[in-house]
């Protein structure tokens, strides 16, 4: 059988450049071409691209965004000061993101009286007065001599039927009322809700609630600017970690307190 030399002194004609080169210094291109190992080219990728599909119309488990319902924050170590015969309060709330205005707060988890002002004011707590249908306009309380003139309410609702699918489930109502005679609220608008840091929340329904519902009011909290020294030559910032809220009766002393892990929010925490 034949066989072939292997050319260790022979030369070969490059197909590209024409000029001779060593035989055993020859290789093959993707063309066919036999060329010097120095003068190789390899397929460029474009020439075969990898096949590509269209493009995917939607995520098999798709999260849509959406507007997280505001929560309570904590409240540092007695956060509340009074000061006598003043009907301000200041409460620190460093880092609160309220920035310039006003916006309505509700506190919850007061552990102690501050400068004579009791647990059931600084919450603003009581109870209804009577049963009420989801289309009254003013609404009957145990006692609103606390309650600020005009503002928000939450009244708590649990859904009791056990055979609804929200059983168990809280169904808050926030009515706004913009006055009060004797222990009652007038001028109510059933089913709103209460801005909350520039935000408005989703509105809630208009429900009936029993006799002795728990109700809660709010204050109309306003930011208090300080300015500090931020950098090492001076520089200043102004910081909003304080914020005032009237009363409707004076406090009786100045003092510091209401314990630990108070907590701020919206009017109505649950959506």
């Amino acid at each position: 059988m034949a066989r072939f030399a292997k050319g260790s002194r022979a030369l070969a004609i490059s197909d590209r450049s024409g000029a001779a080169f060593p035989y055993r210094e020859m290789v093959k291109e993707w063309t066919g071409a036999w060329v010097h190992n120095s003068e190789f080219e390899a397929k460029q990728p474009q020439l075969e691209p990898h096949p590509v599909g269209a493009d995917p119309q939607a995520l098999l488990h798709a999260r849509p965004a959406r507007t997280e319902f505001p929560v309570q924050d904590i409240l540092p170590n007695n956060p509340f000061t009074t000061t006598a015969a003043n009907k301000s309060v200041s409460v620190s709330y460093p880092a609160n993101n309220f920035n310039e205005g006003t916006t309505y707060v509700r506190f919850q988890d007061v552990k102690n009286p501050v400068g004579g002002v009791v647990i059931t004011i600084l919450e603003l707590s009581t109870t209804l007065n009577g049963a009420l249908n989801n289309t009254a306009t003013t609404i009957p309380l145990t006692s609103a001599a606390s309650f600020p003139t005009a503002g928000y309410i939450v009244i708590e609702k649990v859904d009791g039927d056990s055979t609804s699918s929200t059983y168990g489930q809280f169904q808050n109502e926030v009515v706004q009322y913009t006055g009060i005679g004797g222990n009652s609220l007038t001028g109510c608008t059933r089913g709103t809700s209460a801005p909350y840091k520039g935000n408005t929340p989703p509105a809630t329904t208009a429900a009936s609630h029993d006799t002795l519902a728990k109700v809660y009011g709010c204050y109309l909290a306003t930011a208090v600017p300080s300015t500090v020294v931020v950098g090492p030559v001076g520089q200043t910032t102004v910081l909003y970690n304080n914020l005032t809220f009237p009363l409707v009766a004076n406090a009786t002393s100045a003092e510091i307190g209401g314990g630990f892990q108070c907590t701020i929010g919206p009017v109505n925490d649950r959506a």
